[in-house]
């Protein structure tokens, strides 16, 4: 039997140290800013929206919300983001994706000054992460290494398989997981003997965006399952990237879905805005 990492209470206890350092700034005459930029009313994408705010709330952010209709151009969409970049009291700047299909987003995430990308999407924050030095890290792999650090689960020396290679989740995991001395390979759809692989793992992270797609033959004996991933059923519940009853008698920790990793991503989204805000 798995313990259950709670991605729910540990997201909390971020946000309540955020909240007792924001409320010691404010004593100090600083606030910490973020402004959030949405384009069309994409269901999902209005829910994380409302989260963010709800949490800049709670810890005493200012948050300052744009909401755009779908047809907004690229430029319109650009000349807003040099406005808020030229704003001294913004601190961090976040536009929500998926955006309309008429837009570039990689044009967008270059468009956010590097100091205010509190999503950690810009490349000179990926490169920064890659070769070790200060910047901003993307939420969600960030979000992760706090659960297993809070966890009292060791990184260094382990053999870490990250499920996975996307921009926003698989890579910067990876750079991470090496950042704390972990021994790191990365999967992905074309990795011969993928099951071999991801048994080796001591710490198997999975982001592949295919429900339950990890069952207990992919997994070792005590390893330590994190599951980076949400999809809504047939049936209206929610899952992940993990097989969970399949998964969780064979596994030491496990992250459960909804309540795990998702929580965390915007704690750490807060905790890149407070550190935006100490920087200036």
């Amino acid at each position: 039997m798995a313990k259950l990492i709670d991605g729910k209470q540990i997201s909390k206890e971020i946000k309540d140290e955020l909240k007792e350092l924001v409320a010691k700034k404010k004593e100090e005459g600083m606030e910490a800013t973020l402004a959030v930029i949405q384009v069309g009313n994409d269901p999902a994408s209005s829910v994380y929206v409302g989260n963010k705010k709800k949490a800049c709330e709670y810890i005493g952010i200012r948050s300052l919300a744009y909401e755009l209709p779908e047809e907004t151009t690229q430029e319109e969409l650009v000349e807003l983001v040099e406005k808020l970049n030229q704003d001294d009291t913004v601190h961090g700047i976040l536009v929500q994706l998926p955006l309309p299909k008429h837009m570039c987003e990689d044009d967008i995430i270059k468009a956010i000054a590097p100091e205010k990308d509190v999503d950690g999407f810009h490349p000179q924050s990926v490169g920064a992460l890659s070769i070790g030095q200060k910047g901003f890290v993307s939420c969600t792999p960030a979000g992760v290494i706090q659960l297993l650090k809070r966890s009292g689960i060791e990184i260094e020396g382990k053999e870490c398989v990250v499920l996975g290679r996307s921009n926003i989740v698989g890579k910067p995991m990876a750079l991470l997981l090496l950042r704390e001395n972990g021994t790191v390979t990365v999967c992905h759809s074309k990795t011969k003997d993928l099951k071999e692989v991801t048994k080796r793992a001591d710490i198997l992270i999975v982001a592949v965006g295919r429900p339950k797609m990890v069952t207990a033959d992919y997994v070792k004996e005590g390893a330590v399952v994190i599951d980076v991933g949400i999809h809504r059923m047939e049936n209206q519940k929610l899952c992940g990237d993990v097989d969970f009853d399949s998964v969780e008698p064979v596994a030491s920790y496990i992250t459960p879905v909804p309540g795990g990793v998702g929580p965390m991503t915007i704690a750490m989204l807060m905790n890149n805005c407070v550190e935006a805000a100490n920087m200036k």
